[in-house]
């Protein structure tokens, strides 16, 4: 195994070895041209002959290898499984404009095209639920369904006070790493989370370029999930966990009947790293009847 399977693709410190979590082994993943826009990074795992597609999009200041890492071998079972590093976050493109939402779900409509990928379901971890959905807008009935993980739980709910927003971007400007690091290792795992794991992920998300980690963030407080979803005509399933709450499915679905929540217990922010064996079954039958 390389470098880069080992390490899920992170570039810089990601490639000092550190210790892994159990399991931790990705598909190995290439370099891809998208006219215009640059070179991104994509593990790109075949599946069986005619096999369904599965784009996986991870979450703020991840990769596609640390994000998806479980649920890789298990997925190209059955499907066609694309994970990109969004641009700015791992091995993913390049760009001296500010970050934003859209123009990650436009490289999702890019990277289709260049691996000749005719329709797929998409999957966004966190972030990536959002650029699921602008993806799904973006491209249109090739997008069958748009499946998000631990995302999405406050479509329809009033925004963060400003100056509430303002002082949290203030501690981030201030000290990106050690923010990152408190906010992560206090709030968004659950007590039995495995310490290695924690620490991969703590680690991998305060190493990440602060000019782009701040950029999102005010993408994902300015983003109208309440309008996006309003306007997406294919299903859209979350499994969330119940970290901050369950999700009101009902409010929810007030806004977009095509919406649905599975719920999953006792679990952190990152449910599908930290149980697969709970996660994975659910995921593979959301896409089944998806891409069905």
């Amino acid at each position: 195994m390389n470098a880069d399977a080992a390490t899920g693709g992170r570039g810089g410190l990601a490639d000092v070895p550190t210790e892994q979590p159990a399991g931790f082994i990705v598909p190995l993943g290439r370099r891809v041209e998208l006219p215009g826009r640059g070179r991104t990074f994509v593990r790109d795992v075949e599946g069986p002959p005619g096999a369904p597609a599965l784009i996986l999009l991870h979450g703020w200041m991840a990769s596609g290898g640390l994000n998806w890492y479980q649920v890789f071998e298990p997925a190209s079972r059955h499907f066609r499984v694309i994970a990109p590093d969004l641009r700015g976050h791992g091995r993913g493109l390049r760009s001296r404009r500010r970050f934003r939402l859209a123009d990650c779900a436009d490289d999702v409509a890019a990277l289709m095209d260049e691996l000749h990928v005719e329709s797929a379901v998409v999957a966004g971890y966190s972030m990536g639920g959002p650029v699921a959905v602008e993806a799904a807008r973006l491209i249109g009935p090739r997008v069958v369904g748009v499946i998000g993980v631990d995302t999405m739980n406050d479509v329809g709910l009033p925004k963060s006070d400003p100056a509430d927003t303002a002082k949290r971007l203030a501690a981030f400007e201030k000290d990106f790493i050690g923010a990152t690091r408190e906010m992560v290792a206090t709030s968004m795992f659950a007590p039995e989370t495995d310490p290695v794991l924690k620490r991969r992920i703590v680690d991998d998300m305060s190493q990440a370029p602060p000019s782009v980690a701040i950029a999102a963030i005010r993408q994902l407080n300015a983003w109208d999930g309440a309008a996006a979803l309003k306007a997406l005509a294919v299903p859209v399933v979350v499994v969330n966990s119940d970290l901050w709450g369950v999700t009101d499915e009902a409010r929810i679905r007030r806004i977009a009947p095509q919406f649905r929540a599975i719920p999953l217990a006792g679990l952190g922010h990152f449910l599908m790293m930290e149980d697969p064996a709970r996660f994975n079954p659910i995921l593979d039958e959301q896409i089944r009847a998806l891409a069905n």
